[in-house]
């Protein structure tokens, strides 16, 4: 949607601990970090940013689904589905 950016969120929950949160997002607080993407902001909360210190996010679609897919070098464990992570 125009104006507005794609937040990440790293949410207490999940049965391995965390979550991640996508959502569309039109305000940037003071403490968001903002990654320019050309079309659109990215924009991660400092205790996100930390739980997401050296991760790679993509959007991915196969025949079974499609979404966010994260590949986060600081998750010790992950549940089996893959939404969540400790």
């Amino acid at each position: 949607k125009e104006g507005f950016n794609l937040r990440i969120k790293v949410l207490p929950g999940g049965c391995a601990g965390y979550t991640y949160e996508f959502a569309l997002d039109d305000e940037q607080t003071a403490d968001d970090t903002a990654i320019d993407k050309g079309e659109f902001k990215v924009l991660v909360d400092m205790p996100s940013l930390q739980a997401l210190q050296g991760s790679v996010v993509d959007y991915v679609e196969t025949l079974q689904k499609s979404g966010f897919k994260v590949d986060n070098p600081n998750a010790k464990a992950t549940c089996s589905c893959g939404s969540s992570f400790g």
